[in-house]
């Protein structure tokens, strides 16, 4: 093992910007390595979780028959199963050979029931959001922390920009020329690693800034109260619509179901007058508005929330973040008023904004719904994720000091040139992603106020 002198000063302003990128890379590696490693291990389970078993039972096979029973005998079969049950929500089959899920209600619980679409029987019932699959994405999504490990994932996703910025900076080809960067040298101990690591992350640096907008987009500071919020469906477009106090956020249950576009617009109500033809027939049931859903393009699967109240609308749905279909695009969301059968709002994916529309197929594509191409293509990020994580480790191992009891950190020039760009940078960064200014401002502080006063810890950190 090579050892390196971590105290010597780089010469020249082009070296002494590569150290202080090598520096910024070396502290943000630090923050965000164990929590990339959780996000790539628990991203790359649910993918396969999904492909293989399913979500909520949608997989539950069923012998096909030639006569399907009514929805509302399949319903009331459903909640007959749950003792006082209500009726909430009902889950299309996707095929002909699986089962139908309604989702009953008792005691605060979620149940899922599946029921055979041919003789109404009830195959299985289980609670709500229970599997595997619900497990790994609490992780994925919270850290199991609730709003803590949100906050504490968005830094960490934010602070991973910084991270791919200046891995790039320090691999981006100069006197060496593209093949250098592209292809890897296969030579020999911390060279070989050093070639790997930046060669794999100059590949999937796009894919993986995609795969971090992406997920930010969904987190509580820069996707909530600044993207979403400025993005969302203008519910002005339904002229004449009665609006109810709730948003389409109320459908989410324990995880993200409702369309990214729409979760803080404001949901229809019933009562009045307004609105398209929908169901023609003389009474208004789950039957009839089924009807209406396969009669204005709702096929296959496809999901139906019943009234929760007074004002409460039917809910027709289907998106590919709920694996309702592999195309985005066909996204949409049908609410029909539950005393008139008059069609209230029919939002679809060419309604959504430019934010929302870019959030749909993102989302898609991150989460792998597009198909099984997806789910492979997901699986090669996740690895080289993984892979980056270890080869990391490893380059610092073969370059640290032997008993040097510190960190090992890349020295920071003195005298650094363009300091001016880089103060800059930062805030830049600070004002489009709050979590990481707040990380930076913090590191900053701690190194003002406390290290340059603890001489014996500021050398084991660097």
């Amino acid at each position: 093992m090579t050892s390196t002198n971590i105290n010597a000063q780089p010469e020249g302003g082009v070296n002494k910007l590569y150290f202080a990128a090598w520096r910024w890379h070396f502290y943000a590696g630090l923050v965000v390595l164990p929590f990339l490693t959780i996000l790539a291990i628990t991203g790359m389970s649910m993918l396969w979780i999904a492909w293989i078993d399913g979500r909520d039972g949608e997989r539950t096979a069923v012998v096909p028959q030639e006569i399907v029973q009514p929805v509302s005998v399949q319903s009331q079969a459903a909640v007959a199963a749950v003792p006082d049950g209500e009726l909430k929500q009902y889950v299309a089959p996707r095929t002909d050979d699986v089962a139908a899920l309604f989702r009953v209600d008792a005691d605060g619980d979620a149940i899922m029931v599946a029921v055979n679409p041919y003789t109404a029987q009830v195959i299985e019932t289980f609670p709500r959001r229970s599997g595997w699959y619900d497990f790994v994405d609490n992780i994925h999504s919270e850290l199991m922390l609730g709003v803590t490990g949100d906050r504490m994932l968005e830094t960490a996703a934010s602070l991973t920009l910084v991270l791919i910025a200046t891995g790039l900076y320090m691999w981006w080809p100069r006197e060496a020329g593209w093949r250098r960067a592209l292809i890897p040298r296969f030579g020999q101990g911390r060279a070989l690693w050093k070639s790997l690591h930046g060669v794999v992350g100059i590949w999937i640096s796009l894919f993986l800034v995609f795969f971090l907008i992406s997920g930010l987009a969904w987190a509580g500071i820069w996707g909530g109260k600044m993207v979403q919020a400025w993005s969302q469906f203008p519910a002005a477009k339904w002229d004449n619509v009665p609006l109810s106090d709730e948003t389409h956020a109320s459908m989410n249950h324990n995880r993200r179901e409702v369309p990214w576009a729409l979760e803080q617009t404001p949901m229809p109500a019933s009562g009045s007058n307004v609105g398209t033809e929908g169901v023609t027939a003389a009474t208004i049931s789950i039957d009839t508005v089924d009807m209406l859903a396969r009669e204005i393009g709702f096929d296959a699967r496809y999901q139906l929330n019943v009234p929760q109240s007074d004002t409460g609308v039917w809910t027709l749905s289907r998106d590919s973040m709920n694996t309702d279909s592999t195309d985005p695009m066909s996204d949409r969301t049908v609410h029909v008023d539950q005393f008139t059968g008059k069609i209230l709002a029919d939002v679809r994916f060419e309604d959504y904004s430019l934010a929302g529309k870019a959030m749909a197929v993102g989302i898609a594509l991150h989460m792998g719904t597009l198909g099984f191409w997806s789910v492979l293509a997901n699986t090669v990020v996740c690895l080289s994720v993984l892979f980056l994580c270890l080869s990391a480790v490893v380059l610092w191992w073969k370059r640290r000091p032997v008993n040097a009891g510190r960190l090992s950190a890349p020295p920071m020039p003195k005298e650094l040139p363009l300091w001016q760009g880089a103060v800059l940078v930062g805030l830049a960064v600070s004002m489009a992603f709050p979590m990481a200014g707040l990380a930076l401002l913090t590191v900053l502080a701690l190194d003002t106020l406390v290290l340059s006063r603890l001489p014996r810890l500021r050398r084991r950190l660097t």
